[in-house]
Order: C-alpha cells, then sequence, then structure tokens
C-alpha cells in the first residue's frame, strides 16, 4: 500500500515538472529586435538633413519621414526647445539671429527628431512607476485671474512648507494658469499623495476666494496633478504646451465683459496688438481642406503657439506654409478635422479663429520685464511676489526655475490701475528685496515692425511669395 502511494507521489512530481518545462518552452517570446525590423528592411523612418550650404543667413531643417500623425508640432516643438527662430518650414536661426553651426544642437536635432529617437522620446513620455524619495511634484492650476492670485499662491505653497522648484504662470482674459514644480522645504521628506491632495485642496480654496458657486464652473477653478507624463516639466515647450490646454478649457478666449471698460494709458497697445492679428479660414471644396490664414506681428515660439493650438483642438494639419517679412508674420495650414471633415459651419470656423486670436496674445505681454536673481530659499517667490502686490504691481506672466542654489525668476508686470509703470520706481524697490539681483527691461514679448502699419507687398512679391510657397516653401505633412 505504502509502495503504491508513494509510486503515485512520484507520479505527480514528475507531471508537475513536466508541465514547468513546458510553460518554459512554450511560453511567449519576444524578440527584442523586432521593433527595428522595418527600419533594417525598409530604412530609417525619419531622415533629418541639415543644410547650411543654400543660403548665406539661415539653416535648412529637410525632414523625409513616413506618414505620422502630429509630426509638424514634434519637429516645431524640437525646434523651439533650443530657442531657434523659424522663418520659413523649415528655416532657422539661432537666438543671435546667425546659422546654426553648433554641432551639438545639430546632433541634439537630429536626435530629436530623427529615427534613433522615436522609440526613446515614446518611451520617455510614458509615465514611470519608479518614484525617487524626495522626487518634486507637479501640480497646475487654473482659475478665475484677480490683482496679486500669483502671490496668493505663493504664499500658499510657502505657508504649507512647500519649495517651488520651477513654475510657469499665464494671465489672459481675465484667467490664470499655472504649472508648478514643488518640493518638500526638507530634503529628507518627500510629498506623499496624502499631503499632496492636501496642499491641492488648499491651492482650489485659495483659487475660489472671491467666485460665487454660480459665477464659475468649480472644475474651471482648481488645483491638481499637472497632465504631463513624468520627466517632462524640465522641457519648457512641454510645460508652455500644457499650459495653452489650460488656457483653452478655461475658454480665455472669450473675451470677458469687464474688458470693454474705458481704455487706460496701457491699453491702447493690447488695442492695436489684437487689431493686427488677421485669422481667416477659407475652404478648399475640391480637396476637401479648410485653409487657415494667420498675419500678425511677428515673435518667437508664433508657430509654436499656432500648431499647439490647432494639434489640441483636433484638427490634423496635412500642408503648411509659413513666411516672414518686415516684422510681419504669414501662415497658412490645409487642415481636417480628426474625423476627415473640414469645418463646414461658420460657427466651428469662429470658434477656431477666437483660439488661434487667443493663442497669438497669451505671450505678449505688455510692460515691464523683471529678471531677479538669488539664492533660494523657501518663501522667496511669495516674498518677490508680495513685494510686487504691495506697491501696485500685477503679474501677467512669471517664468521661475532653479539653478544650482540661486533661483531665477523672469516677470511681466504691469501697474494695477492701468498706468504706465514707473521704471524708476521699480529700481527702488532693490532696497526692499535686499540680497537679490534685479534687471529691469521695458520691452514685449513680441517683435515691433519697422513701421506701424502692416508691410503692403506689391504684386509681384505675392506672386513670388506664391510660387515659393508651391514649391520649396510648401511642406506635406503626410
Amino acid at each position: 500500500m505504502k509502495q503504491a502511494a508513494a509510486q503515485l507521489l512520484q507520479k505527480q512530481l514528475q507531471g508537475k515538472s513536466y508541465r514547468s518545462r513546458m510553460n518554459e518552452v512554450c511560453s511567449p517570446y519576444y524578440d527584442p529586435d523586432f521593433d527595428s525590423l522595418p527600419e533594417r528592411i525598409y530604412g530609417p523612418a525619419c531622415r533629418v538633413d541639415i543644410d547650411n550650404e543654400s543660403l548665406e543667413d539661415c539653416t535648412i531643417v529637410t525632414i523625409d519621414s513616413v506618414k505620422k500623425q502630429g509630426l509638424l508640432l514634434e519637429v516645431v516643438q524640437a525646434l523651439t526647445d533650443l530657442n531657434l527662430t523659424i522663418s520659413k518650414v523649415f528655416q532657422v536661426k539661432d537666438e543671435l539671429g546667425n546659422k546654426v553651426t553648433d554641432q551639438r544642437v545639430i546632433n541634439y536635432i537630429q536626435q530629436a527628431i530623427g529615427s534613433n529617437s522615436l522609440t526613446s522620446l515614446t518611451a520617455k513620455a510614458r509615465p514611470s512607476s519608479d518614484s525617487q524619495p524626495g522626487e518634486p511634484k507637479a501640480i497646475e492650476m487654473t482659475g478665475k485671474d484677480r490683482p496679486g492670485l500669483f502671490s496668493e499662491i505663493s504664499a500658499a505653497l510657502a505657508d504649507l512648507g512647500c519649495n517651488i522648484i520651477e513654475a510657469h504662470a499665464w494671465s489672459h482674459n481675465a484667467r490664470l494658469a499655472c504649472v508648478a514644480h514643488i518640493s518638500d522645504q526638507s530634503a529628507d521628506t518627500p510629498i506623499d499623495d496624502h499631503r499632496l491632495h492636501a496642499i491641492e485642496d488648499h491651492l482650489t480654496t485659495v483659487l475660489r476666494a472671491t467666485t460665487s458657486k454660480s459665477a464659475e464652473n468649480p472644475n474651471q477653478q482648481e488645483a491638481k496633478p499637472a497632465g504631463l507624463p513624468k520627466g517632462e516639466l524640465s522641457t519648457t515647450t512641454r510645460v508652455e504646451r500644457r499650459l495653452h490646454q489650460l488656457m483653452l478649457s478655461g475658454r480665455d478666449f472669450d473675451r470677458p465683459p469687464e474688458q470693454t471698460r474705458s481704455p487706460t494709458p496701457g491699453s491702447d497697445s493690447d488695442d492695436e496688438e489684437r487689431k493686427s492679428s488677421v485669422v481667416s479660414i477659407e475652404s478648399c471644396v475640391e480637396k476637401g481642406y479648410s485653409i487657415v490664414t494667420i498675419q500678425c506681428k511677428d515673435r518667437r515660439r508664433l508657430m509654436f503657439d499656432t500648431v499647439c493650438t490647432l494639434t489640441d483642438l483636433q484638427y490634423v494639419i496635412f500642408h503648411a506654409s509659413v513666411d516672414s517679412c518686415e516684422g510681419y508674420a504669414y501662415q497658412e495650414y490645409f487642415i481636417r478635422h480628426a474625423d476627415g471633415c473640414a469645418l463646414n459651419t461658420e460657427g466651428e470656423k469662429d470658434r477656431v479663429i477666437k483660439c488661434l486670436e487667443a493663442a497669438i496674445e497669451r505671450r505678449v505681454c505688455e510692460g515691464v520685464r523683471l529678471e531677479l536673481c538669488a539664492y533660494n530659499r523657501v518663501g522667496l517667490l511669495s516674498d518677490i511676489t508680495r513685494l510686487l502686490r504691495e506697491n501696485g504691481l500685477a503679474v501677467d506672466r512669471a517664468d521661475v526655475a532653479t539653478k544650482g542654489e540661486k533661483s531665477v525668476n523672469a516677470f511681466y508686470v504691469r501697474d494695477i490701475s492701468g498706468n504706465n509703470v514707473d521704471l524708476d520706481f521699480i529700481k527702488s524697490m532693490k532696497r526692499e528685496m535686499g540680497a537679490i539681483d534685479l534687471s529691469v527691461m521695458k520691452e514685449t514679448t513680441n517683435s515691433q515692425p519697422a513701421s506701424n502699419e502692416r508691410p503692403k507687398l506689391s504684386i509681384g512679391e505675392i506672386l513670388k511669395f506664391q510660387i515659393e510657397r508651391l514649391s520649396n516653401g510648401f511642406i506635406a505633412i503626410k
């Protein structure tokens, strides 16, 4: 009897061992070289050529790629990350207006756009499940703007013991959008999820402080985790695209009634800026496209802003043409909706026009730019913005970054009462700020043309532009 039981047990163990071996043999096998098989057969999915010989004053970037939705945005975003100016598609210059000759920059362009980075960029964009101890947390805030709101947000974070590593804030048409990267004031204590929720709830209370429940949608005034995959906050263009999305969701393209008030000394330039921006949409019935035409004052990152908006509105760009003349920009996009349809109704066209006009205006800040640099500490940003608020200055736009032990801050400020900002008065504020390096510049974010009037092209110049657009200045986004 015992011998029979022993034989049965031995057969069961042999059966388990056999099944285990079969599972090892028959389990799915994934060849790591499979992803690169199409590239090895057909060549690179995307080729990037840098030409510094054809033109004397700019570098030509040529991209030969397979069909891929959103490719134009990826290319524009990569070039914008390097602070390159796009004068045509794709003729670029560096910050000094020269050709791109730095081999490190050229290599980055080829790696960021080329086939070697397509897989790595996709992997980089995936949220990582590995969270490092003490890793900074990203939060985003949207709400109805009011004088001193950015200062209130900074003070709230300081009171909660949070150190602001990086922050970007935009204000437009009485709306505020902000993305901040925060950490605990103690490097050894990470911000856990429970505390992060408490911080978000407190900031949401600050955002809704002066708004009645019936006046504003609560979902448009809140603080929550930033809608960015991990590891992308260091890329400024990705943060700026998220700011565009937050402003778009907050409907900043609808101008608030209070902006119909009587003009102030500082509002004339804003009105002139809006009048000088012309967005129109025509239909190309033969091809089934809608043709979006944009004419406005040229400035840095203009193409990035317009392409971002069209992409976030779920429109596919099939062809694009960009030109710049005497400080004025001319852009033309052939688009369809993601479902393959063109813009058929006047209401849809009007909405796209308003959204593009808002995208052009968001980055245009009339006023004074302040650059401040100081040793970083908890509450530094709160102290600076409080001082600005107490002296009657409102922050229209802010960019805060940490470089080593120092905090580098850039603010675009205006007088709350609508008067011109007194530069001497701002410089006198340095005594109150203490050990802070302060730089004051009276400038705007847009490039002013030589004259206030829009440049008028002759018939020959118009014909020349159209021929160039149909030949080498016209890029197809397949």
